[in-house]
């Protein structure tokens, strides 16, 4: 196994009624003015939002509360959020929310310790970060993992641009997790969100790294057999508290760095996904596993044997050569994303067969015009990003 570092200090509330927990957790981190930020309204609804305002007053502690995050989230309600919190002089961020929440919290909070900076800049690497203030999430969506992760993509309305960006200030200092909060979330929203957590998992074990990594391949893998199980369990019960669990904490874990242990990630079929979100704001997992099976096809025959051992661990698949195997996995794993809803190709993204003008420019978006080369398990430049797109464009 080669070498790592790892270190993920978030810490973890987790089970029924985390969330009675906020105030006394926060004043603990020394928060005093909290900024709440939330989505479209269903915290609102649930009553949750609410419950959350009592706890913190009856802790003594001040709020502002800004709804209105949308998903793949949006740099000007980051910039509009950043504002009010430097006028309120907040000093805690607390997402309600899924993954978009939580990814605008964290840029919210680092635009707040860098007001001086425009926060698509550090986005875009034109301005380093070198430091945030303290957030954490009340978590209601299991699908990003944003709970515990280094990551946070934001979308620039304005340049059309989805962009992501890693960091250990990322990482949020504390996550409220109850599965129940995750009870009334749609049929459709549990089968992106367990997609989305598989192909976090997916994009780590796809890498060019051949040396062995037995642990690290086992927790993956029982991570994706753990989704599956749960997913299917959920598509028939969405009150199902254990399989609600099970998918809620395999979202943090797919996310948090654990299953790339000794490895590196890959995320290409992700940055291939972003530019579709950006340009038509589809649903970010729908975009991943629309591209998953083009990109694995076009890439298995660098490393067939990685593939046929995909294809054993989480299908049993054991007869034929590795070739024979690396695609029966891949059509087992497109087979089970159709299973539970889930596309396989652009036509399931509502947005019609893109035309070859689109998709050399979706191309040349992801590879910066072509200078740069994406993922790691096979290097694409923009001629193999064109090839995928193609491949996926049905």
């Amino acid at each position: 196994m080669q070498s790592f570092t790892y270190h993920c200090p978030t810490e973890v509330i987790f089970g029924r009624d985390a969330e009675n927990a906020v105030a006394e957790k926060l004043r603990a981190f020394g928060a005093s003015r909290v900024l709440i930020l939330y989505g479209s309204g269903s915290a609102e609804r649930s009553g949750l939002l609410s419950h959350i305002e009592k706890n913190l007053t009856s802790a003594g502690l001040a709020f502002l509360v800004m709804g209105g995050v949308r998903p793949n989230p949006r740099v000007s309600f980051v910039r509009e959020a950043i504002r009010e919190g430097l006028a309120a002089d907040v000093n805690f961020i607390l997402a309600v929310g899924g993954g978009s929440v939580i990814d605008s919290a964290k840029a919210v909070a680092h635009g707040i310790a860098n007001p001086g900076t425009d926060i698509w800049d550090i986005w875009t690497h034109k301005a380093e970060l070198a430091k945030t203030m303290p957030f954490g999430a009340v978590l209601t969506i299991p699908a990003a993992g944003s709970e515990m992760s280094d990551s946070a993509v934001l979308t620039n309305e304005d340049t059309g641009q989805k962009r992501g960006l890693n960091s250990p200030l990322n990482r949020p200092k504390i996550a409220f997790m109850n599965p129940v909060l995750a009870f009334t979330l749609p049929r459709e929203q549990i089968a992106a969100g367990a997609a989305d957590i598989m192909m976090h998992t997916m994009e780590r074990w796809f890498t060019s790294v051949r040396e062995p990594n037995v642990l690290t391949d086992r927790i993956a893998a029982q991570l994706l057999l753990t989704v599956m199980e749960s997913v299917r369990r959920l598509l028939i019960s969405r009150k199902d508290y254990d399989a609600m669990s099970e998918l809620m904490w395999a979202g943090s874990l797919s996310h948090c760095g654990l299953t790339e242990l000794g490895r590196r990630k890959d995320f290409s079929v992700h940055k291939l996904g972003h530019e579709l979100s950006a340009r038509y704001d589809a649903t970010h997992a729908q975009t991943l596993t629309a591209l998953w099976g083009a990109w694995a096809r076009y890439v298995y025959k660098y490393d067939p044997a990685r593939f046929a051992q995909f294809a054993h661990a989480i299908f049993g698949v054991d007869a034929g050569t590795d070739e024979e195997r690396a695609r029966a996995g891949i059509r087992k794993m497109e087979e089970f994303f159709a299973a539970i809803g889930m596309p396989s190709s652009l036509a399931g993204l509502g947005i019609g067969t893109l035309t070859k003008g689109m998709i050399e420019e979706l191309a040349s978006a992801a590879t910066a015009g072509d200078t740069v080369t994406l993922g790691d398990f096979h290097p694409l430049r923009r001629a193999d990003v064109i090839a995928i797109y193609e491949a996926a464009n049905h």
